[in-house]
Order: C-alpha cells, then structure tokens, then sequence
C-alpha cells in the first residue's frame, strides 16, 4: 500500500513544468510581439476591436420588402374574407360611385393601383388596405388678385387677370405635387407678374392679347408634369395710379385740342381756295356777278323785313358816270 501511494505522488503530473529554456523562448516571443504592437498600433487597434466586437449581419432591404410583400398578400387575403363574411353589407362600404366628371385614383397598401385612374360608374374600394381620391376633370376659373407690377419703364400698374385650367392627368395631380389647383394658383400669380414685367406701360394697354397667350403658354409648360392644363389666360383690367391717369387725360385732351385746330386751319385754307376761285370766275363774267345780285335781294326780301338794305353794286352806275362826263 506504500509503494502505491509512493507511485501515486511520483507519477507524471497532468501539466507540464516548463523549462528554462522553453522560458527563454516564450520571453523572446513576446519581445517581438511587443515590437510589432509598437510598429503598427493601428492593425493592433483593428484586430483588438474585431475580437472585442464581433460583426454582427443585418437584414437587407430586400429581405424587409419580401416580407412587406407576404404581410400585403396576407392583409389583402384577410380583406377579402371580411368582405366575403359580410356579403351582401360590406358592398355599402366597398362601392363608390363615380360621376362623368370626376377620377378616382385608388392606393393599395400605399402603393399606386396599376392602369388609369377608374371612373366613371361604380369603383370596387377593398376595405382596410386601399385608400382614395377623387379628381374633379372640369374646367377651374381662378380670378388672379389685383398685384402691383412695376412694368419695363418704371410705371407701376396693378393688374387682374383670369385663368383658365383643368385637371388632365389625375395620376399625375395626385402624385406629383401635394395640391394641384394651389400650386397652379400661385405659379399663375407669379407668371403673370413676370410676363408683365418685362413691357412697358404702352405694351401693356395695346397687346393684351399677346400678354395673354404668352402668359399661357408659361404657365401650360410650368404646369404639365402636374397633370394640368391650362386652357386661357385673360388680362382683365390695367389700372393705373391717380396722378398718371391725370397727366395722360391731360396729354390726351391737348392732343385732341391740336388735331382740332389743324382740322379747322385745313378747313379754313379749302374755304379760301375756293372763295377765291370762285371770286375769279365771277370777275371774268359780268352776267354772273348780276345773276349773283339778284340772287341776294331774293333771299333779303323773303325774311319780310321793315327795313331792306339794298346794295347796288357801283358797275351798274358806270354808264351814268361817263354820260355825266
């Protein structure tokens, strides 16, 4: 029993005593370890950090839009079997009726339904998972607000105007732009303003037409990817300030004033040609001047006055005269 234990105490331990020299070379070992650790600290920082945090993958964005799929396919399944255990009731929440002017652009789980937008007639709506708006196709009239618009020479009008516009592409209405009609109301105001801008004050008052249609087509471009239509623009009124209204009536009235003077002068001027054309002829004629004469006491003695003037013209006392002689 004493050799045993003796045996016991004496047999090879289950770990290894290292020796002098194995001490020797774990020594050296981390010498060069340290050595490399002091040459490059930022492959030390790196390795340091990857065991200290190991990387962990993330799902991508395709794997949530497959599961966003399958949770649509078992949302829109679920829609179905509500209305399917409700039939003939949840057809009172399922049927819109669309007019002959309006659109309706359906969304399914956010997503746009493929096609055109639907109406007119009845339009199927799935409960829960589609979402909806209606687009009114008529024409809109959006009476422009006086703005004061300084024009090409300096003068500063204020303007109204009115546009015509209508809704063309729903889908587009929808999707992109938040509100069509306001934006295309604002876009209105400031096409208007630049289009005025660049005219003088006598533009302005003799081609409104031209103003107008170049306005329109500004504003047609501006509001295409909108799904708007712009049908007409008119310049309803140019109003101008007091103390320029004054001055241009005032330029007007003596304008007019010279035009009636150089009317009057040429009038004068055909009068006196033609009195001393006929002076001309009457004095080549003797008959003619008597003729004359007795045509004047015919229209003295038809007024039946008391009193008659009766002018006797000095050639018809010539014979007389050399008589006396």
């Amino acid at each position: 029993m004493t050799s045993n234990t003796v045996v016991h105490f004496c047999s090879k331990p289950d770990y290894e005593i290292p020796s002098t020299a194995h001490r020797a070379s774990t020594a050296s070992n981390a010498a060069s370890s340290a050595e490399t650790e002091m040459s490059s600290p930022g492959m030390h920082k790196e390795t340091k950090q990857q065991w200290a945090s190991p990387s962990v993958q993330s799902d991508s964005p395709a794997d949530f839009e497959i599961i966003g799929i399958w949770f649509g396919y078992i949302l829109t399944g679920l829609s179905w079997f509500i209305v399917a255990i409700t039939f003939p009731f949840s057809m009172c929440f399922c049927l819109k009726v669309v007019k002959e002017y309006e659109r309706v652009v359906i969304f399914r789980l956010g997503r746009l339904m493929p096609g055109v937008a639907r109406g007119p007639g009845l339009v199927f709506i799935m409960p829960c998972i589609d979402t909806y708006r209606k687009i009114d196709l008529r024409v809109v009239s959006y009476a422009v607000p006086p703005q004061e618009i300084l024009s090409k020479d300096s003068v500063t009008v204020s303007v109204d105007a009115v546009v015509y516009f209508r809704t063309s592409d729903p889908i587009a209405a929808v999707n992109n732009v938040d509100d069509a009609i306001y934006s295309t109301k604002l876009l209105a105001q400031t096409t208007l303003r630049n289009a005025l801008g660049m005219k003088t004050l006598t533009e302005m008052l003799c081609e409104r037409e031209a103003i107008a249609q170049l306005t329109e087509t500004i504003l047609d471009e501006g509001t295409e990817h909108w799904g708007i239509k712009v049908e007409r623009v008119e310049v309803k009124d140019i109003r101008l300030p007091q103390q320029l209204t004054r001055a241009m009536a005032a330029e007007a009235e003596a304008a007019r004033e010279a035009r009636a003077k150089v009317v009057a002068a040429e009038g004068e001027m055909k009068a006196s040609r033609a009195l001393k054309e006929a002076a001309d002829v009457l004095a080549d004629s003797p008959v003619a001047i008597q003729l004359r004469h007795l045509q004047a006491l015919s229209s003295i003695a038809a007024e039946h006055n008391s009193t008659i003037v009766f002018p006797i013209p000095i050639d018809l006392f010539g014979s007389f005269m050399r008589k006396d002689k």
